[in-house]
């Protein structure tokens, strides 16, 4: 695309030098300025402009013009078409550097409120990433969160809905509120409880309905060296275990459960708590390396709107710990959709080590 303005201007005059006299390429010569103007720098848009406007002078010496008023028109016409170039590139430009302002400045917010983890914890390989959505600049309410416990070490990701200060008021208060239950909580489904009414007592607090507050959440254990996984899912995409020389495996829960948020304060109206949101246990051999993430991975679609598939796209692809393996993701995903990503991306890789 970069070069397809020259290609334009050379095509043009051949057009011109092969057409009999009173045939004119000016409109190529034209177009050559304006699809400079979003592709390429002010220097190389002002440069195509004035290559454009040359390139009409021999073709008027060499086979003569039809006439002089005609001429004058030509040269008017790719000369202001040339000039509307240089306006629209700097607006372009302007615009792209506003957008990627605000894009830095919403994940340096978002940054500054997930507490990245260590890269070693309890004894496993660590690694998260946030990648902001390209079609929008606002904050987005992904979350994760690691902790050592005296119960093995827990974490949590999520997605709490909507962006934008709503979201990060949510996501602080689920934070904090898995920060305090995973210390104190002696099962997952304790946390999992703590964190449900936290944030319904927020949603209350705003003034938020019920269907408009919620977050889908995993919360893992890991404990015994790694021995022992268990797996709360809360309406969230399943984590993919990944074993060298396996296919990767989703970590399917027995049954589906409602999203933090969505379950009453006082379960005694509406009957006992929703059961398809009990633990699970999952086999995490040494070696091998969980992969939690939100959905702006398992819903990323490419042009045509067809979905990434995590299992298929991660097949067979080698990588050397959790780091290694979200920039292979983030790779997977720009690879996927071109690089316009219509929603953020929370990763989290846990490594069990041999």
């Amino acid at each position: 695309m970069r070069v397809l303005p020259a290609l334009l201007i050379v095509f043009g005059l051949a057009v011109d030098l092969a057409m009999p006299p009173g045939y004119s390429a000016a409109p190529l010569f034209a177009a050559a300025a304006l699809v400079a103007a979003p592709l390429s720098s002010l220097r190389e848009t002002v440069w195509t402009g004035v290559a454009a406007c040359l390139a009409m002078l021999p073709v008027q010496v060499l086979q003569g013009s039809g006439g002089e008023i005609e001429a004058a028109t030509e040269k008017a016409t790719v000369l202001t078409v040339a000039a509307l170039a240089v306006l629209i590139n700097r607006v372009v430009v302007l615009g792209n550097r506003r957008l990627a302002s605000a894009r830095g400045i919403a994940e340096a917010a978002q940054r500054a409120v997930l507490p990245f983890p260590a890269p070693r914890t309890g004894g496993l390989g660590i690694a998260a990433r946030y990648m902001a959505a390209q079609a929008d600049a606002r904050i987005g309410g992904d979350l994760f969160a690691v902790q050592d416990t005296p119960y093995g070490v827990r974490l949590v990701i999520g997605d709490v809905r909507g962006k934008g200060t709503d979201a990060i008021d949510s996501v602080v208060v689920v934070l904090g509120a898995f920060r305090e239950a995973a210390e104190q909580e002696p099962d997952l489904e304790g946390v999992a409880r703590r964190l449900d009414r936290a944030l319904s007592r927020e949603g209350a607090r705003r003034g938020i309905d019920a269907v408009e507050g919620f977050a889908t959440a995993v919360l893992a254990e890991i404990s015994d060296g790694g021995e022992k996984l268990r797996l709360v899912n809360r309406g969230h995409p399943d984590p993919l275990l990944l074993c060298p020389g396996q296919s990767p495996r989703l970590l399917e829960p027995g049954g589906r459960a409602l999203p933090l948020g969505l379950i009453r304060l006082d379960t005694g109206a509406s009957g006992p708590p929703d059961e398809s949101g009990r633990s699970y246990a999952a086999e995490f051999p040494p070696g091998a390396t969980l992969l939690f993430y939100t959905d702006g991975l398992s819903e990323a679609r490419d042009a045509r709107g067809v979905f990434l598939d995590p299992v298929e796209q991660l097949r067979d692809r080698p990588f050397t710990g959790p780091d290694d393996l979200l920039d292979l993701v983030i790779d997977t995903i720009g690879w996927h959709t071109g690089s316009e990503t219509a929603d953020d991306t929370a990763l989290l890789a846990v490594t069990r080590p041999v």
